[in-house]
């Protein structure tokens, strides 16, 4: 297959082993500042995806409680496929570190008793959104956190 230019589109989606966590890409800016972008995977690609509910709420969730634990978030947003989501952050990759933000702001999540700004002044669609879902889908990821560094490929 050709070399493309968004780095996830070259990876095999065969071959990887979700969940995991890994850097998917590194961008170094003229005036030196990095970010590094994680793929955040938590189903098996082209076999299970979530529900579009539960990564809407996910996504409110830990956007804003994974801000309380790092100042250096820039964005998480899922992916089209509905299998993870990426994670991108100012400073060099630091795969362990992330991976701890990460299950901390997943346990932020399992204890929630609601989805932040899931509202139709605050969100789009302040009705698409389930805490449950979003709970079962963290709960299952964070079962397997022994494994979040073995991608597969």
């Amino acid at each position: 297959m050709p070399q493309m230019n968004v780095e996830s589109f070259n990876l095999d989606h065969r071959l990887v082993k979700a969940p995991y966590v890994r850097v998917a890409d590194i961008k170094r800016l003229p005036a030196g500042d990095v970010i590094t972008k994680y793929d955040v995977r938590f189903t098996q690609p082209n076999i299970e995806h979530l529900d579009m509910p539960a990564i809407h709420s996910i996504e409110h969730s830990f956007a804003e409680y994974s801000r309380n634990r790092a100042d250096n978030i820039v964005d998480f947003s899922p992916m089209g496929c509905q299998t993870g989501f990426y994670l991108i952050r100012v400073g060099e990759p630091d795969i362990e570190g992330t991976i701890e933000l990460i299950a901390q702001t997943f346990e932020d999540i399992l204890a929630a008793t609601d989805v932040p700004a899931a509202n139709e002044i605050q969100c789009g669609w302040g009705a698409n959104h389930s805490l449950d879902g979003a709970k079962k889908a963290v709960r299952a990821m964070l079962d397997q956190r022994d494994t979040w560094t073995e991608v597969g490929v």
